[in-house]
């Protein structure tokens, strides 16, 4: 298991504070980037549960601002990210989508949202 992996699962162990899905992926990764705990935390404070508004998952918005923070900026390289993710779930994107989705199938929320974080932070260590 990768080191990126182990710190995703560390994080979404913890019940306080709560990690979101975006924090849990950027936060996997911000010690190699010099960025803080604190920092990653505030940073992706808002954009868990789609950007508390059902929107892009908040795992796929924590690995793109990973792939920021390591000077990844090429727009073909976001779009292998987004394509990636909606391959894996049946073409859905938005956490309310993915959400339903998984309601649907009798799946447990924190699950599946703990999958998708490790999904994420998958992808992104294969891209770095």
């Amino acid at each position: 298991m990768s080191k990126y992996l182990e710190r995703a699962e560390k994080l979404r162990a913890i019940v306080e504070p709560h990690y979101n899905c975006a924090q849990s992926v950027l936060m996997s990764f911000s010690p190699d980037f010099n960025l803080s705990d604190q920092a990653a935390y505030n940073l992706a404070v808002h954009f868990g549960a789609g950007m508390k508004s059902g929107n892009v998952c908040g795992a796929v918005t924590g690995a793109l601002m990973a792939l920021g923070l390591a000077g990844k900026s090429d727009e073909k390289l976001v779009h292998q990210v987004l394509a990636k993710f909606k391959e894996n779930h049946q073409g859905c994107l938005n956490c309310v989508d993915l959400l339903r989705q998984n309601k649907e199938a009798g799946g447990e929320k924190k699950a599946h949202c703990d999958a998708c974080v490790y999904e994420c932070v998958k992808l992104v260590e294969e891209l770095l």
